[in-house]
């Protein structure tokens, strides 16, 4: 019973660290990166659909993305939806490609990411103390109803604690070595 709660809450929180990685490939750093366009959607005979699924999407070198859909009739509703998308360039449509050029990143570009790069650790943290507090209500349940003793209960909250405290610390390592990314010139 108890090892179930503590897999459980383990999966939980390994989930809340593999979001906030999903969540960075969506912030800008030196390289321009692809992932930048994954939550640009365009309205596809009545679908909301990812850009990569109705064309490709290429980054042709450090500063450029040329998105080719595969119907030219697109290219209107593409061009608004990251014109929309507000991803910090403005989209150059040629009749047949949109190309996105990135200007270098500025120091308060970078400064920028980084704040928005430390609000989704801020997030992961708070969605793990939300896993450990589940956990903990479950365990004190398990003790209520005389399932476990007091002493069962609280060795299981500690090691609940225990995981809590290593996957804290996992998120700050990330936050740490992804400022560093983004910081370097």
């Amino acid at each position: 019973m108890l090892n179930e709660i503590f897999e459980n809450c383990n999966t939980k929180m390994q989930g809340s660290v593999d979001h906030l990685h999903r969540d960075f490939k969506t912030l800008r750093t030196g390289k321009v990166l692809i992932s930048v366009l994954d939550n640009v959607k365009i309205d596809y005979y009545g679908t909301p659909t990812p850009l990569d699924q109705i064309g490709s999407v290429i980054a042709t070198d450090a500063t450029t993305i040329v998105v080719n859909p595969w119907e030219k009739n697109l290219l209107p509703d593409v061009e608004s939806a990251i014109f929309a998308a507000n991803i910090g360039v403005n989209p150059n449509n040629d009749g047949d490609v949109i190309k996105l050029f990135f200007p270098p990143m500025t120091v308060d570009q970078r400064k920028e990411s980084v704040k928005q790069m430390k609000g989704m650790g801020e997030n992961a943290k708070v969605s793990i103390r939300n896993d450990r507090k589940d956990a903990n209500d479950k365990i004190k349940k398990l003790e209520k109803d005389k399932e476990i003793t007091t002493d069962e209960s609280k060795s299981a909250q500690d090691t609940i604690q225990k995981s809590t405290d290593k996957f804290i610390t996992l998120i700050d390592s990330v936050l740490k070595d992804k400022e560093k990314e983004i910081l370097k010139v």
